[in-house]
């Protein structure tokens, strides 16, 4: 039977997308790993990738169609042998039409395991249980001596792919068990109409949710409801490493680099956690993931909502290093052109105000991650020496959003102690 190819997931978040553009069309013979379309999701627009070899025996779904959800046909796939008489009936999902707006094309990236394709028939298991597998992934998994029963399927509704069974071996072909599924409990919805009701004979202008959007309200909806916060609050005078930057950026300068006291901060906290190693780890439902490299994320603002792109083995990387690479990547986040590895991951985040004047906040987690630093301005405050003689400082306060299941209030203390020693001692940073 023709394979039906789904509208993939690119995203652990995403639940729908524009198709925005169909590099192949009808009659095109395509090969596993050949591009064949362009997807918008809520955060980039992503190369879409065939799973399948075959022949595109036709298109369900037209370019610039919205919010296609997750799963949803969007081609047929027909298969040696067979031609458009074995074509089931299919017809494209009713859509509104997509803005006119396409972001820019990313490269693509290896991502087998979310890509769409389904499966009309498929073997089964001596008990009955049917097993979905692309021809290629059997066909692979015939030369190799494989039992496909014994195979965890990374695809849609768990079909096997090429790449599950190229990293399988007979003696390690076993399902992988997933973490227990911590999905949040469903809210009950809010009636729109009776909101709007509220505010009759009121002007207001009612603003549609775009991708971004949903996807922020989903998560933080998610993160309040399920994840035990608790807060652990620092002030960290700033002094010592204002005087110390300022003498490395007049070292720099003739490199064109000029740090940022954000750039420290990323430091101090990517050092404090191989610090303190058991407070880097993640919430993965049933266990605690501990991370070996302190792979920090820093929310980006942009229009219409956040990025928290990931800068990985903060604590190896030069101050100079972790700068440029900051930079790199808040402007492609606010041109929406990051590519989801590279907002994907890590175990702790930073959220910086300062720069806005906010003396002080709380941030919510970001999950799975342990932890989440807020970070406020630096202000000049008096504060009372050991010597007990009152002087002016500059002052930054500090507040770690934590996960209670992951990190206890102890951890979390020690954690947020070392990250104002490194920021109070910076040259140590260099050691």
């Amino acid at each position: 039977m023709p394979i039906e190819i789904l509208m993939p997931a690119l995203s652990p978040t995403m639940e729908d997308g524009t198709l925005a553009k169909w590099m192949v069309k009808e009659g095109d013979t395509v090969s596993s790993g050949d591009i064949i379309a362009e997807i918008e999701t809520d955060k980039a627009t992503m190369e879409f990738e065939a799973v399948d070899e075959g022949v595109i025996g036709k298109l369900l779904v037209a370019e610039g169609t919205a919010e296609v959800k997750v799963n949803t046909p969007i081609a047929m796939l027909l298969e040696d042998g067979e031609n458009a008489d074995d074509l089931v009936a299919h017809t494209a999902p009713k859509a509104e039409p997509a803005s006119s707006h396409v972001a820019p094309s990313e490269p693509s990236e290896a991502t087998t395991p979310a890509q769409g394709h389904g499966r009309g028939a498929a073997p089964q298991t001596e008990t009955g249980d049917r097993i979905f597998a692309s021809p290629l992934a059997r066909r692979i998994a015939a030369d190799k001596g494989l039992d496909l029963s014994q195979i965890a399927g990374s695809g849609p509704r768990g079909r096997i792919v090429k790449a599950d069974v190229e990293t399988a071996s007979p003696q390690t072909s076993t399902p992988v068990k997933s973490p227990t599924d911590t999905t949040a409990p469903a809210a009950k919805p809010i009636d729109a109409s009776a909101v709007a009701k509220m505010y009759e004979g009121r002007a207001f202008t009612e603003i549609p949710l775009d991708g971004m959007r949903k996807t922020i309200a989903a998560r933080l909806t998610e993160a309040k409801q399920t994840i035990p916060h608790f807060y652990l609050r620092r002030s960290v005078n700033l002094d010592p490493l204002l005087a110390f930057r300022s003498q490395l950026n007049a070292h720099l300068e003739k490199r064109g680099v000029k740090l940022s006291v954000n750039d420290f901060i990323i430091k101090a906290c990517a050092l404090a956690l191989q610090q303190v190693p058991t407070a880097n780890a993640v919430w993965a439902g049933d266990r605690i993931l501990q991370l070996e490299p302190s792979d920090v994320a820093v929310a980006v603002a942009i229009e219409g909502g956040l990025f928290t792109p990931v800068l990985k083995d903060a604590d190896k990387k030069s101050l100079s290093s972790l700068s440029a690479e900051m930079k790199d990547l808040a402007t492609r986040a606010r041109d929406r052109k990051l590519a989801p590895h590279e907002y994907q991951g890590g175990s702790f985040a930073i959220s910086n105000l300062g720069m806005m004047g906010i003396e002080n906040f709380d941030a919510v987690i970001n999950p799975p991650h342990g932890a989440i630093l807020a970070v406020g301005a630096g202000m000049k405050k008096p504060v009372v020496g050991d010597d007990g003689e009152i002087s002016a400082a500059t002052m930054m306060s500090m507040t770690l959003s934590v996960d209670h299941r992951v990190i206890d209030g102890a951890l979390g203390a020690e954690l947020l102690q070392a990250i104002t020693d490194n920021l109070e001692n910076p040259m140590a940073m260099l050691a």
